[in-house]
């Protein structure tokens, strides 16, 4: 038999399409409208937001109504406009902090894991004395450095997020580097960098999204956590996590101020986590979805392939 060491590195698996999969997730398709809502917001939000959200104005701590939809804070500033505002600054510091930490674990996890001995024992050990200080202690420290900034955030979250992923990354480059294609590949004269561009980054793309789609969630938590005490945007910077500062001193007396930045970011990490879970469902190659569903419940039966043969399958146990 002939095998195209070209196309080995991806199974070939007889499945509906990933987008086909989200749309007839239920679930995902709970996630994917609140992440399209919210980016959205970080996209058009300022544009959108009905008043200034820095305008200090009399009519403090008012609940909603048709003139502030949401209410206002302790100094008259529109909640609407501040939320509407801050997604771009709360979402995007995520987003890039995501995006950083993605680029760096991958980097790492893949020369760790393909070349192993010397180069993987000294990032690996890196990797251990990181993550053997507590998380939110070195992140405190590193963003201690600076000051309070988003930007100081970011970094400090960076600093502490990429060995996870290191971790993760070096586990599927181990497995995939023993793979008959990346053998045979080797055996061509196929030099190291090409191998892990063209067979070993591949196929561990699809774990790497889903991962970082779920930790999204987490890095929108941790910002808003580490402004919250403080350490991200100064006042009177409208950032969900320092609207919260701004707010809990009405927590008692007018808990809308606080509950209505709570809610939103509730929500965002909601999203991410839900859209996360269906593209870990839709991306995995050892499931298909059948294109018939159970006639009582409507729901999608999963059916598991069985790789010894041709495109057969059979009903999961």
């Amino acid at each position: 038999m002939t095998v195209d060491w070209n196309t080995a590195s991806v199974p070939a698996v007889k499945s509906v399409g990933v987008t086909r999969k989200l749309v007839r997730d239920p679930v995902a398709r709970v996630g994917l409208a609140l992440v399209t809502l919210f980016l959205l917001m970080a996209v058009f939000g300022p544009s959108l937001a009905p008043q200034d959200p820095l305008e200090v104005t009399v009519d403090r701590l008012q609940p909603p109504s048709f003139r502030h939809l949401l209410g206002t804070d302790g100094l008259g500033r529109d909640l609407l406009s501040r939320l509407l505002t801050g997604a771009r600054l709360s979402l995007g510091t995520a987003l890039l902090a995501s995006l950083l930490v993605t680029v760096i674990g991958v980097l790492i996890g893949t020369l760790a894991g393909f070349y192993g001995g010397f180069v993987d024992r000294l990032l690996m050990r890196t990797v251990d004395v990181v993550l053997a200080v507590p998380g939110l202690a070195l992140a405190l420290a590193v963003t201690g450095l600076f000051r309070p900034s988003l930007t100081a955030v970011m970094l400090g979250l960076v600093t502490i997020w990429w060995a996870g992923y290191a971790r993760v990354v070096r586990g599927l480059v181990l497995a995939m580097r023993e793979r008959p294609f990346v053998e045979a590949a080797r055996s061509v004269g196929a030099s190291g960098g090409r191998i892990i561009l063209r067979h070993v980054l591949p196929n561990v793309v699809s774990p790497v999204v889903v991962l970082a789609t779920l930790e999204i969630g987490q890095l929108i938590l941790a910002v808003s956590g580490l402004t919250f005490l403080g350490l991200g945007a100064p006042p009177p910077t409208p950032e969900w996590g320092a609207m919260l500062n701004e707010s809990r001193v009405y927590f008692l007396s007018d808990p809308h101020v606080m509950f209505i930045p709570g809610l939103t970011i509730a929500l965002a990490v909601l999203g991410f986590n839900l859209l996360g879970d269906g593209i870990r469902d839709a991306l995995d190659p050892r499931l298909l979805v059948a294109t018939r569903t159970s006639p009582r419940w409507r729901r999608p039966v999963p059916v598991a392939l069985d790789a010894g043969t041709d495109g057969g399958s059979k009903d999961r146990p």
